[in-house]
């Protein structure tokens, strides 16, 4: 029905928090610091490992590393800390609640009450820390479910997936949908989304697009998964080129590209000119890795050889968010103006925001995508400073 998840949280940034609090406990009482000692390092990740296991049976675990440091004159130092498990608790317990929220995520989308669920099912050895278990009885009101092994759930998930693929006749009805939604970066940096998010697999679904500058002969498809307006916060999949397409002004030439996800998981996305037939296409096969400021970066060389949504299209996006911000303006402007009148600077600001409404109302006459684009941003600003003016007075 819905799936929703975290690929940057796991077991591992457990470990890290434990890490981090021995490294300066040891540092604190030696004066030694072991942060760039690469074997000190692996031999503190693996007991905090240890430690972190054993404090889901136990109380308190001892973390005991003889000659974890020697100095270049001889002089060796020693770990040994006691970890309770009240302070790896309290060391990861924001981890905890990121997935807390991922379920209450899951259930939004899907339109569930905690209420109807039967049983709830714990995966992967993390969730035997006891303050997982306990915050996830309390976030669904069920004690969860201790029929199913949680290092052997996976297991059991792929073997009855894979009997499904193969047409094995096993009596379930097993639905797969995206995790993440899919789409490709235009223009400005944006994410244009084409495969939503817990859409049931197999799927496909395509988009047409247009060049965004004149002459533009080439266009790069940036893949991405996320759920973020802005490319740069989604996760870079795969890239590629379309070249050969037409000299012609922007936004003559059209680009049609297609998303396809098998009932295996696999994607596969294609770009074809719509004038003469020819594409381009890869098939999806891990992510990309790059952190944030390469993707800004490649998006940034990237720019001239985008695709942007047609004109008609992105007109109609700016319009109707513009409308919706004129008339969150204009049900805002009596307050703010009995507020704000009283002052020469206040009087101006009113004027400013008027003329910015009326600007607004002429660009949506004149079917200008761009201008319009800009006075959204207007808008926008108009709208935080008149909620800001009422929100400092106390009106509603």
């Amino acid at each position: 029905i819905s799936t929703a998840g975290d690929t940057f949280l796991g077991g591992e940034d457990f470990d890290v928090r434990v890490m981090d609090a021995l490294i300066q406990s040891f540092s604190e009482k030696t004066g030694v610091d072991v942060s760039d000692d690469r074997m000190a390092l692996q031999r503190i990740k693996d007991a905090a490992e240890k430690a972190r296991c054993e404090l889901s049976v136990a109380r308190e675990a001892l973390v005991d590393l003889p000659f974890l440091y020697t100095t270049p004159s001889g002089q060796t130092f020693h770990m040994q800390e006691t970890l309770g498990r009240d302070m790896l608790e309290e060391l990861t317990r924001d981890l905890v609640e990121r997935t807390i929220s991922i379920c209450d995520k899951t259930l939004r989308d899907a339109n569930i009450d905690k209420g109807d669920l039967d049983d709830v099912i714990l995966v992967g050895g993390m969730t035997r820390m006891p303050l997982i278990q306990q915050r996830v009885a309390e976030f669904f009101g069920l004690e969860p479910c201790k029929g199913v092994h949680p290092d052997e759930v996976v297991a059991l998930g792929a073997s009855i997936q894979a009997a499904a693929l193969v047409d094995e006749a096993i009596d379930v009805l097993l639905l797969d949908v995206t995790p993440h939604s899919l789409g490709i970066m235009i223009v400005g940096g944006y994410f244009h989304t084409l495969i939503e998010q817990n859409t049931t697999v197999p799927t496909s679904a395509s988009h047409i697009f247009t060049t965004v500058r004149d002459n533009q002969t080439s266009v790069k498809i940036l893949v991405l998964q996320g759920e973020s307006d802005k490319a740069t916060d989604n996760e870079l999949l795969g890239e590629f080129i379309l070249s050969g397409l037409r000299k012609a002004p922007k936004g003559e030439v059209e680009v049609e590209v297609t998303f396809s996800i098998s009932a295996d998981g696999m994607v596969s996305v294609a770009a074809k000119d719509l004038e003469t037939g020819r594409e381009q296409s890869i098939t999806v096969t891990a992510t990309s890795g790059l952190t944030e400021d390469e993707l800004q970066k490649l998006v940034e060389s990237s720019q001239h050889y985008m695709v942007e949504v047609r004109a008609s299209e992105e007109f109609e996006r700016q319009r109707q968010q513009a409308e919706r911000l004129i008339a969150e303006v204009r049900e805002l402007f009596p307050q703010v103006q009995g507020i704000m009148s009283g002052t020469s600077f206040g009087r101006d600001a009113i004027a400013k925001a008027e003329g910015v409404l009326d600007r607004a109302e002429q660009e949506i006459r004149n079917q200008d995508a761009r201008s319009l684009e800009e006075v959204v941003e207007s808008l926008e600003r108009t709208l935080n400073m008149f909620r800001g003016v009422v929100s400092k007075t106390g009106l509603t």
